[in-house]
């Protein structure tokens, strides 16, 4: 008698598996926190990218239409433009690279076991807690060209926020005061996270403070570093507030950041397609620099 294999036979799965609902349910309870990106975010993102291609200007009941790339190549010809470019990258690659210096700096200060170390820990976040046109209104009284406190201190008579020469220094370091706050807490955090037996493994094998600091404290922090010194650079990049409250992109177009020069072409000029088309620019710009330096980040990690 020949016996006969029998295949087991496959019963259709009735329902969605629990994986499907699984992700089904995820995205339900998603939907409250992304209808308002969508609206809030996503929405005028694109409607900014079209009107970037319009002649959109100013005006009541004024018609516009799609005029290809003339915004961009009006904006490639224009010298203030390219100016406010320039001033862009200056003031946020130096902003970032000293409030990144500063913040380290008081990060490992306040990581120490001093002395009333959490008084000093809620100071060092004071001014996060202050709105930009506060700070803003505060630093044009310190640099007052005759009751500034700056020249009381110095025994200077400089206009800070008039002289070609020192108003971008001006504006950076008070940039970098008032970005330390968030950098310090997150360097902080990080710090606080380091192992403590790898800094006593270092001082058993004889390394001194510069060694443990190189070899163990920087490794250890630069995930934290990279994505701290990546939100630092967009948030001065696309700075507005504080300069505005400060210098409005004066004298003479020195303190244009990218996004004076944009608020100027949408509500000072009425090109709000040309505005447009520079805010474009600008996140091409930023999505480019912000490409590279995690790349090599990302590389170097790997290697």
């Amino acid at each position: 008698m020949t016996a006969t294999a029998t295949r087991p036979v496959r019963t259709a799965s009735r329902g969605p598996s629990p994986a499907s609902r699984q992700r089904r349910e995820l995205l339900v309870l998603m939907l409250p926190a992304l209808v308002p990106v969508v609206l809030f975010s996503v929405g005028p993102l694109l409607y900014g990218i079209a009107l970037a291609f319009t002649d959109a200007r100013a005006g009541r009941n004024v018609e516009y239409g799609f005029n290809g790339l003339d915004n961009f190549t009006r904006l490639m010809g224009d010298s203030a433009f390219w100016q406010a470019m320039v001033t862009g990258l200056i003031w946020a690659v130096s902003v970032t690279v000293l409030t990144f210096l500063f913040g380290l700096g008081l990060a490992l200060l306040l990581n120490e076991n001093l002395r009333f170390r959490g008084f000093a820990r809620v100071l060092a976040v004071v001014p996060w807690a202050m709105p930009p046109v506060v700070i803003g209104l505060m630093w044009r009284m310190v640099y007052h060209a005759d009751a500034g406190i700056l020249n009381g201190i110095l025994g200077t008579d400089i206009d800070w926020l008039a002289d070609f020469t020192f108003v971008l220094p001006a504006i950076i370091l008070m940039g970098v005061w008032s970005g330390m706050p968030q950098t310090t807490v997150v360097l902080l955090a990080g710090l606080q996270n380091v192992p403590a037996e790898l800094y006593e493994a270092g001082k058993i094998d004889g390394a001194g403070s510069w060694q443990r600091f190189r070899n163990i404290t920087l490794p250890q922090l630069k995930p934290v570093i990279v994505a701290i010194t990546s939100l630092d650079f967009v948030w001065n990049f696309n700075q507005f507030s504080l300069i505005w409250v400060l210098t409005q992109g004066g004298p003479g177009g020195r303190t244009t950041l990218p996004m004076v020069f944009a608020y100027q072409e949408a509500f000072r000029y009425g090109r709000f397609g040309s505005a447009a088309a520079f805010g474009v620019v600008i996140m091409i710009v930023v999505l480019a620099i912000l490409g590279v330096y995690l790349w090599r980040q990302m590389r170097e990690a790997n290697s």
